[in-house]
């Protein structure tokens, strides 16, 4: 017998906490709770439902509270928000690294936001409104300003005294020193490996490295994430269009991106957002959720007109009743194959109109050889269902008709709807399905009207 797996101390941690609380022990459940990093306090915040979620927020530190906010999704940080009076939130968010201030700031009352930004130094409300001029999801939404930069003229050995110098003032995940000239324009970096290595004398122009190259402040968080993908990156610099350094975005930024992007393409082919919280009020879940149901309602019934069309086909070949959720689910599944494999294209910045073409011909060619020989498989199942050839060949043509349909479409409404401003994500399953449930049952009770009646 193999032996059990072990489990996750985190996990096992967040379980116990559980458990006291049950057991109403608050001051030993404060205890475990303020234990844990602030990132593991916000994932049980988020596991839990209201009522225990605000009881569990009082418990928390309040140094605590402004880390805890940072790694909320938004309708849970907005809900605890609510919670926190005026002097709670200046002081919560006051002493946040810039990047994550920024990030919360757009959450807060309006008259909050103006306490938090007056209670800043100059420097800090400069770099401020640097982070709040670009889009949240782009890399100076995502940059932090907190750089140690050093000048190409600098001995080794002056860098090393004044790294000590700074000691605590370090910035965490630093792997390197950004070089720029005496105007702040981006040269180059040095990594601290190549500082403990290369002779206290020579230069920082002849340690630094040439080859990392800085993120336009402009670039979507997803170029960033594929960047740091492909050159293994731990920290990247961040530049305006006129080469000045802005700041910089660390990996750990990165992997937010990456999950958040997880999030939402597997939510979104629910009609769900990624921030939507799990234990939302009843009322503000149905009313988001309301939306797309009526869209799919709506595409539900065009199906059914079309089906409605063909109502004395049905009546007088029962058999065409049966089949028809057949050909509409092969359809439905061989498009969702190309949709998904389209979409993730496109996040990862592979499909582009010059490669468009060969990813048509390519799902397409899938597409006709999965339907000969699916097609076959079905028409013999039906032949021997139904005793009869005539509604074998029939559903063989539909199904090859929607499958060629499918793989049609699945490729290219991810890029139609990405070009009309859409979400393929969101919107991409609704409307293929309604694509293949219209093409299946036109098709195969189409060629029933024709040849069967």
């Amino acid at each position: 017998m193999s032996a059990p797996a072990p489990s996750n101390p985190e996990t096992t941690r967040i379980e116990d906490l559980h458990q006291v609380l049950e057991q109403g022990a608050m001051r030993k459940a404060a205890r475990m709770l303020n234990a844990l990093q602030t990132a593991e306090i916000a994932h049980l915040l988020e596991s839990l439902p209201p009522k225990e979620r605000e009881l569990v927020w009082n418990l928390v530190d309040k140094e605590n509270d402004g880390e805890v906010l940072t790694y909320l999704h938004d309708d849970v940080r907005e809900h605890l928000i609510n919670l926190m009076d005026a002097g709670e939130l200046i002081a919560a968010v006051g002493s946040l690294d810039t990047d994550d201030l920024a990030d919360i700031v757009q959450d807060l009352p309006v008259a909050i936001t103006h306490e938090v930004v007056k209670s800043l130094d100059q420097q800090r409300r400069d770099r401020l409104e640097k982070a709040l001029s670009y889009a949240e999801d782009s890399a100076g939404g995502l940059m932090n300003s907190d750089t140690v930069t050093v000048r190409p003229e600098m001995t080794l050995d002056v860098v090393m005294r004044y790294l000590r110098r700074l000691k605590d003032g370090l910035p965490d995940i630093t792997d390197n020193l950004i070089v720029v000239n005496r105007k702040g324009h981006y040269l180059g970096v040095l990594y601290l490996t190549d500082l403990l290595t290369h002779e206290p004398e020579d230069s920082v122009a002849e340690a630094m490295t040439l080859d990392v190259q800085a993120i336009p402040a402009t670039w979507s968080a997803r170029e960033v994430a594929t960047r740091f993908e492909q050159h293994d990156l731990v920290t990247a610099p961040v530049v305006d269009d006129e080469g000045l350094l802005l700041g910089r975005i660390t990996v750990d930024d990165v992997l937010d991106v990456i999950r958040e992007e997880a999030d939402h393409q597997f939510l979104g082919q629910a009609g769900l957002s990624e921030t939507e919280d799990m234990f939302a009020p009843v009322m503000l879940s149905a009313r988001r959720r309301a939306l797309w149901l009526g869209v799919n309602l709506l595409t539900a019934f065009l199906a059914a007109w079309v089906i409605g069309q063909f109502e004395a086909a049905i009546q007088q070949v029962v058999a065409l009743a049966v089949l028809m959720p057949v050909v509409a689910s092969m359809g439905g599944i061989a498009g969702t194959q190309t949709l998904t494999l389209t979409i993730r294209g496109l996040a990862l910045g592979q499909l582009t109109l010059k490669n468009t073409r060969w990813l048509l011909f390519k799902e397409m060619a899938v597409a006709a050889i999965n339907s000969v020989i699916w097609a076959l498989v079905v028409a013999v199942i039906a032949k021997l269902w139904f005793k009869d050839t005539d509604i074998a060949l029939v559903i063989a043509a539909a199904i090859t008709i929607n499958l060629l349909a499918a793989a049609f479409t699945g490729a290219l409404l991810p890029l139609l709807l990405e070009r009309l401003g859409i979400d393929p994500a969101l919107a991409g399953g609704v409307i293929l399905t309604t694509v293949t449930d219209v093409v299946g049952f036109l098709a195969f009770l189409g060629l029933a009207t024709i040849f069967l009646l």
